[in-house]
């Protein structure tokens, strides 16, 4: 049996350090649509995230990325969320009915892509990942149609396994 979900939007979700914008970038240029990245479209119109952190809080930040989320998911298009995106109750339900791509890694893998001084809930280093990924895992797994795990394979791989299933479902 088939999932009736549409294919578009594709959406990536996952703790940060998975790959949704790297991997989710590739997707979309192998399936020959648009990509979104709703960090950098809240970039684009209300300036860097870290500010936004801690001149306005994580409250406001979510507002506007609650608003990102529902531009891009009114496209043909890949879009990555970021990784707490999924935690504002109005975004969880407009993925609903949606082709929604969880992206796991480890937090070894992680700890070896990221840098904590960027991402303003990793103060503290990697520990904030794992106890931040732990906090959110079950509605990640909620909401997604199928996941990938990107903690060994190269993301050039990892996305054309993704592309692949996405043409199956296409």
């Amino acid at each position: 049996m088939t999932d009736a979900r549409p294919l578009y939007p594709l959406v990536f979700i996952g703790p940060m350090g998975a790959g949704k914008t790297r991997i989710g970038r590739r997707v979309a240029k192998a399936l020959d649509v648009r990509f979104f990245d709703t960090d950098k479209m809240i970039v684009a119109e209300h300036g860097p995230i870290p500010e936004i952190f801690e001149s306005r809080g994580e409250a406001v930040f979510r507002e506007f990325e609650k608003e990102a989320v529902a531009t891009a998911l009114a496209e043909r298009a890949v879009v990555s969320l970021g990784g707490g995106a999924v935690l504002h109750p109005q975004t969880r339900e407009a993925l609903t009915g949606h082709t929604v791509v969880l992206l796991n890694a480890t937090a070894e893998a992680v700890a070896a892509r990221i840098n904590t001084s960027k991402r303003p809930l990793l103060k503290n280093g990697t520990g904030d990942w794992q106890r931040i990924y732990d906090e959110r895992r079950a509605i990640y797994e909620e909401l997604a149609t199928t996941t990938f795990d990107t903690s060994t394979e190269p993301i050039e791989r990892i996305a054309g396994k993704i592309a692949t299933w996405a043409r199956g479902r296409a």
